[in-house]
């Protein structure tokens, strides 16, 4: 397949701004890996810049191998005890509003590393009372206790990411079951109170019905917020991009979710599942 020009839109100026770098070696004193930098994020310049960063913790090695990841697969350490902690110190040095803390999926721990979340939300809530926590998790492969577990821990958003559309699944490594775990995991999320959010990738080849009925299946789990966003091939190893969507078709489908009774969307060509995670709360926050 021949790869396509990235259009001017999708194009981003490179990290220059001092508040940047300060960033960079805070997380890098403390041994923490971010999302930012392990899934080669096209916004990082930016969210640096506002000294917002998705922490990324049990590692930085992924135990799945879907197609458009760029994360590290393999064999992962074992977690790291003294991570919460230090996520906890970075959120305090850089004074941060809102967190927002997700990992690599980790099939070889029993609660695929459920009780690492809760740690990191617990010392956060406890020691950071005014910062808001949005946890990104993985499917913990269906495990219902665990996902009951980090919630009773009281996040503020529980998100999780469908990716794509159900056909397209096969062509991201990914077994059509796990959309329909996705699905019950954010339906039963939503059915215990939780704030519920997800994100989709677009440009993978997608039909226009096969997004509309995506979008409907999240909203029959109720979830809550959504993200979406063009996919970007982030190397030379993973799935290429099919075409890439213009900044009007993303009016047009937040607007068609709007629709459908989200209660609140962002979309865009460079939107990810944490781009301004905060304002995506707060504006959702002031509708009820």
């Amino acid at each position: 397949m021949n790869h396509l020009k990235k259009p001017d839109w999708l194009k981003v100026r490179l990290p220059s701004g001092e508040t940047f770098f300060q960033v960079s070696e805070l997380l890098k004193s403390r041994g923490l890996n971010t999302i930012c930098q392990s899934a080669r994020c096209p916004n990082i310049g930016e969210c640096w810049e506002r000294r917002t960063a998705t922490f990324l913790i049990l590692g930085d090695i992924c135990t799945r191998n879907c197609g458009f990841c760029a994360v590290t697969k393999g064999r992962p350490l074992p977690p790291d005890d003294r991570e919460p902690e230090a996520i906890l110190e970075a959120a305090r040095e850089m004074g941060l509003r809102y967190a927002v803390i997700t990992s690599v999926t980790r099939d070889d721990l029993p609660d695929g590393g459920a009780d690492h979340f809760v740690q990191t939300i617990r010392l956060l809530k406890e020691n950071c009372p005014k910062t808001r926590v949005e946890v990104l998790i993985p499917d913990f492969r269906g495990n219902e206790s665990a996902l009951k577990r980090v919630l009773e821990a009281s996040p503020d958003v529980l998100n999780h990411n469908l990716e794509t559309t159900l056909n397209l699944y096969p062509r991201i490594n990914r077994p059509e079951e796990n959309y329909f775990r996705s699905l019950k995991l954010l339906k039963n999320a939503a059915e215990w109170g939780a704030t519920t959010k997800s994100g989709l990738m677009v440009g993978l080849g997608e039909s226009p019905d096969d997004l509309k009925q995506t979008l409907e299946d999240l909203r029959e789990a109720d979830c809550q917020l959504l993200t979406l966003g063009q996919y970007l091939q982030p190397g030379p190893g993973q799935v290429p991009v099919v075409r890439y969507y213009l900044p009007e078709e993303f009016s047009f489908w937040q607007e068609y979710a709007l629709g459908l009774g989200f209660r609140q969307v962002v979309a865009g060509p460079l939107v990810r599942s944490s781009y301004f995670a905060e304002n995506l709360y707060q504006s959702s926050r002031s509708q009820n």
